[in-house]
């Protein structure tokens, strides 16, 4: 019950009646005793106003015999507060109950709710707890309410409170419009946007999340301009990991710094690459004795903490300076402790795209069934499997993917596919399909499709007179590791061709989302990202366009919290 508030007690057993008394104690130690409120003759009890969360011992005690009493706990739960934070679609919900407890927050346009964080505990003896409301529009007012679950399954609903949300100043963010198709139903949860400056005189926002009508329900504003953000991810304990380069025009990575941040936009820490390059100079692993330029694209979340990120990384090859990358494992201090240089392992001589900028690495995932790492080279049209082995392998490239890699490419009905254009070429972001990630497994990707006719038809370019259009696809391999066969089973052209970013997944539902980073034949500095099905042809579920601004990358997230579904 809640302070000041009334609750009726029955005592039954002795025809004389009982005598009414209580006890009150500030935590479930019972150490302190506290004013417990008043209970009258016929057992109402009312909790004291005011006070702050107590546990209170409701005793009845025979009149017949005093010997005999019996008892009943209560958890009494003082009001908790929202209060605004520094992002202005964000509130904070602090309560403390007097006992162990897991908390939540349910809130919504009205009070039905409708959305609810995630849930968090506090401490075994009890005490406060503070979870961020994220997730609404802005210049809205909204309903919430705290939800307390006890230990022994009593539940407690706070009292509703109000709290409008403040607005996003005007200018920063994109025209973003979200449609979906009549009689189709998108995969569920939210948007996550990494958006791309576009133009020297206007800040905007780069972080951003919408619902799928499109509303903007989060974003975050590092404070930095002009600048680069890649990647966004959400970490285990409900913080997003974001790295940016303050300096777009230069090097991939020049200038970086990956942060840890709230929902709220609090710093919780962050790396600058020239701390990285001092981490490296006093690490003892294997090659790490090396300058990079920073950290750029992608990182890699383990499941034991540590990240795995890329960086860039620059050699002199016959007067030449070539550009490549490095992934470097970070364990929970940041510390490196397993490096991996692709000058090592790679020919250099290997050019088919855009050299000096020799590799262009742009996305790493981390392998769980066999503790391998697998990147994607766009500068090389290849995605390669790397030794990692949870940190102690060789670094030894277990296969190429792609065109004049290790894999024969394979039609859906099993037949070869001899058109080497059905391989990808530039490509960005491969995700696995499904829970397998190692032996047969599943995997898709964007295909930009830039020099797919450099690589593969003799003479020119995609896209220049004489030569077939450029043109982006979103294919799923089916990989056979042991046979080295790569099995075309989807293979959706994207209605417009993307020269740079993009990516793709296969979400929960089936259905395929893909992202056009830069398209053309769109307007200028312009976005766009579908859901699509798995059939031929493939039907638009949902899409949203963004006028304004680039997205480097766009995911559907389940919510802004781990393991809650909106």
């Amino acid at each position: 019950m809640g302070t000041g508030q009334t609750m009726q007690f029955s005592a039954t057993g002795d025809p004389m009646g009982v005598t009414w008394s209580l006890s009150g104690f500030t935590d479930a130690a019972p150490s302190i005793a506290a004013p417990a409120g008043t209970i009258d003759g016929s057992g109402n009890y009312t909790a004291l106003a005011g006070s702050p969360s107590m546990i209170v011992m409701v005793m009845a005690t025979s009149k017949s015999d005093p010997t005999k009493s019996t008892f009943a706990l209560v958890n009494v739960v003082a009001p908790g507060q929202f209060t605004s934070t520094n992002n202005v679609q964000v509130a904070q919900y602090t309560v403390a109950p007097a006992t162990s407890a897991n908390v939540s927050v349910q809130f919504g346009l009205d009070t039905n709710y409708g959305l609810t964080t995630w849930t968090q505990p506090n401490g075994q003896f009890g005490g406060p707890v503070s979870l961020y409301v994220a997730g609404m529009k802005q210049s809205t007012p909204y309903h919430m309410r705290g939800v307390i679950q006890f230990a022994d399954g009593t539940q407690f609903l706070d009292a509703d409170q109000t709290f409008t949300t403040g607005a996003i100043p005007a200018g920063m963010l994109p025209a973003i419009t979200a449609t979906t198709t009549a009689g189709m139903t998108p995969q569920g949860g939210i948007e996550l946007l990494d958006l791309l400056q576009v133009g020297a005189n206007t800040p905007r926002l780069y972080m951003v999340a919408t619902d799928l009508a499109g509303n903007v329900i989060w974003s975050y504003n590092p404070g930095v301009f002009p600048t680069v953000v890649n990647p966004i991810k959400l970490l285990p304990n409900g913080h997003f990991l974001v790295n940016f380069t303050a300096t777009p025009a230069l090097l991939d990575g020049k200038n970086s710094v990956t942060q840890e941040v709230d929902l709220a936009g609090n710093l919780i820490w962050q790396l600058t690459a020239a701390q990285l390059n001092t981490a490296l100079a006093a690490a003892t692993c294997a090659g790490c004795n090396i300058t990079v330029v920073g950290i750029h694209h992608d990182i890699a979340i383990l499941p034991n903490g540590h990240l795995v990120v890329i960086a860039s990384t620059q050699q002199v090859v016959s007067g030449v300076t070539v550009t490549g990358d490095v992934l470097i494992d970070l364990d929970q201090n940041r510390n490196p402790v397993w490096l991996w240089n692709e000058f090592d392992h790679m020919d250099v001589t290997r050019q088919p795209y855009s050299f000096p900028d020799w590799t262009h690495t742009n996305a790493i995932i981390y392998s769980p069934a066999d503790g391998n790492l697998i990147i994607s080279i766009r500068n090389q049209n290849w995605v390669l499997k790397i030794d990692y082995n949870n940190g102690t392998g060789a670094g030894d490239i277990l296969w190429h993917l792609g065109y004049q890699g290790d894999f024969t490419l394979l039609n859906a009905d099993g037949t070869p596919d001899t058109n080497a254009t059905d391989w990808f070429f530039a490509q960005h972001a491969p995700s696995f399909v499904g829970t397998n990630t190692a032996g047969k497994f599943s995997l898709t990707l964007f295909d930009d499709g830039d020099d797919r006719g450099v690589t593969v038809v003799a003479g020119g370019s995609c896209g220049v007179a004489g030569q077939p259009a450029c043109y982006s696809t979103v294919p799923i391999f089916n990989l056979d590791e042991t046979a080295k066969t790569a099995t075309l089973v989807f293979h959706a052209t994207a209605p417009n061709y993307v020269f740079f970013g993009g990516n793709a997944e296969v979400l929960q539902n089936g259905n395929v989302e893909y992202d056009e980073c830069a398209a053309t034949p769109l307007p200028a500095n312009n976005a766009a990202a579908f859901e699509i099905t798995q059939t031929s042809p493939p039907q638009t579920v949902w899409q949203i366009n963004i006028a304004g601004q680039y997205a480097y990358r766009v995911f559907r997230m389940p919510s802004l919290y781990p393991g809650v579904q909106w």
